[in-house]
């Protein structure tokens, strides 16, 4: 779920410049359009050691990828284990910091009135619940800044979103927005809530007359070479605006090098220059804590301090910015860490605003680090038990199950692997099996890239009768743990996934 800029104005938040310093300092280019230009980190003034710890520091906190650009060139990049190069990321409610920049672009083309057009004249065709004046005044910036006032719980920590678990759940997202209860008048203050993008996607396919994905395509992707899209769609068929969206990590990059360019691309303004400056002026306190003064404004994180803004997922999937040092970050993950480390990473690794000397030795250990988070290593595996041979092969019919589930089938000699025969969608009798690798000696199974399945698991016996099984699910960051108990012709399935939610199967075997 989600958990979740940097021209602020100067005499208000310590002096940073009123444009992207990278637009300053290098109005002529360089454009990674068709793809990012790869400089030694020393040649832009960064240490190639500091950023080797950038690298560790991935791998530490379950990154799953991390790209660093400095005037527009690419200084370091890795991708961690069973992650690779090449593949697209879900970049939960990073999703939103997009959807900012398809307003405003959608507002220069005249399609959208402005950011103070009340968000229920866009629905005057609907029939909303609890409709009073407060939820009339409520605003398309009330949704960009978190501040519509509407009943929601989804806070920025690891508690239940018990909201966001509702709207997806539901039959009609836009509507189950649109019919929550006010718990304050708008712009009373901040508080987190992904219903409120996807209201803005909704409007956005509604005042363009388009897909909100084709629009994206179009009209911000294309211009920066990116081709490379997946976005969720809700049952209506409109693109999820709080989460949802998939990009390559290097085309997150481009997104934030657009934002440090001030919108240009090329010679062309794709995003309004004013709309980017909004950005860097964010003033919503978001109030998360006494010590941290963080400020939200059109779906970007904005930390003064620090000099920086954001677009964040959870699990941190993150484009970074740091205008001042010109400065552009994508990294996609598993796992929420401090942000102060990150900031702190970073900045460690600007050296200087001019070319530093050469470093062969930590040019080599950058590499080294890079390539070493880049193989799994395999973890100790114990000996398989006598039970191991009685169950390979043997099919399971599982008891009825909201994971879909119907038979399990472990093929446990050989080349292990399992099958899965699962139902096509909840209430249907139509089935498939799916069948997998699984990895046996500590590591993750090898993806095939031909058979398109980007699911990899591995395996280890726990006990005489115990098998504790792990899923990645790589495009989504998702990890599924579980563990199998055998007694007789019996198992027990206990599964978790990565958010700590989870349950239990039965089943028997058929054979």
């Amino acid at each position: 779920m989600q958990r979740f800029t940097c021209c602020l104005l100067a005499g208000l938040l310590g002096g940073l410049p009123c444009l992207p310093a990278g637009a300053q300092a290098q109005p002529a280019g360089p454009w990674p359009t068709q793809q990012w230009e790869s400089s030694a980190p020393e040649e832009q003034g960064m240490d190639s050691r500091a950023l080797a710890a950038l690298v560790d520091f991935g791998a530490a906190n379950e990154m799953d990828s991390l790209v660093v650009t400095r005037h527009g060139k690419l200084v370091a990049e890795a991708y961690y284990a069973p992650f690779r190069a090449g593949l697209r990321h879900r970049i939960n409610s990073a999703t939103k910091g997009v959807v900012a920049a398809l307003t405003g672009i959608a507002i220069e083309q005249g399609r959208l009135k402005g950011t103070d057009q009340p968000v229920m004249e866009l629905f005057a065709d609907r029939a909303i619940a609890n409709l009073d004046e407060r939820k009339k005044a409520m605003t398309v910036q009330h949704l960009l800044d978190m501040t519509s006032g509407l009943d929601w719980t989804e806070p920025l920590s690891d508690a239940p979103p018990r909201s966001l678990i509702e709207l997806e759940r539901s039959a009609n997202w836009v509507q189950y927005v649109l019919d929550r209860p006010m718990a304050q008048a708008p712009g009373t203050g901040f508080n987190y809530n992904s219903g409120g993008p996807h209201l803005l996607t909704a409007i956005l396919a509604r005042q363009t007359g388009m897909d909100v994905q084709d629009f994206a395509a179009r009209h911000l992707f294309k211009p920066l070479g990116i081709s490379d899209i997946r976005w969720r769609h809700d049952p209506q068929g409109i693109a999820t605006g709080g989460l949802g969206l998939y990009l390559q990590t290097r085309d997150m990059a481009k997104l934030g090098y657009l934002y440090l360019r001030g919108g240009e691309w090329e010679g062309a303004q794709v995003v309004p220059r004013r709309w980017v400056e909004r950005v860097y002026q964010a003033r919503v306190p978001m109030n998360l804590s006494a010590a941290a003064d963080w400020r939200y404004g059109d779906l970007w994180w904005t930390f003064p301090l620090r000099k920086a803004y954001m677009a964040v997922g959870y699990n941190r999937q993150i484009i970074l910015v740091m205008p001042q040092l010109g400065l552009v970050a994508a990294m996609t993950g598993r796992k929420n860490y401090p942000f102060g480390a990150l900031f702190d990473l970073m900045a460690q690794a600007a050296k200087s605003d001019q070319p530093l000397p050469p470093n062969p030795e930590a040019a080599a250990l950058l590499a080294r680090r890079i390539a070493d988070v880049a193989d799994e290593k395999p973890s100790a595996a114990a000996a398989a038990p006598a039970l191991a041979e009685r169950i390979s092969g043997k099919t399971y019919r599982l008891a009825p199950n909201e994971l879909g589930i119907k038979e399990l089938t472990l093929h446990l000699s050989g080349q292990p692997s399992y099958d899965i025969v699962s139902y096509a969608a909840r209430g249907s009798s139509e089935t498939k099996t799916t069948t997998r690798p699984l990895g046996m000696d500590g590591r993750f199974s090898r993806l095939d890239p031909a058979a398109g399945d980007l699911v990899v698991s591995k395996a280890s016996w726990t006990g005489p009768d115990t098998l504790s099984v792990t899923e990645r699910w790589l495009e989504e960051a998702g990890t599924g743990n579980y563990v199998l108990q055998f007694t007789g012709s019996k198992v027990a399935i206990r599964y978790t996934d990565g958010l700590g939610r989870g349950g239990s199967l039965t089943g028997e075997a058929s054979n």
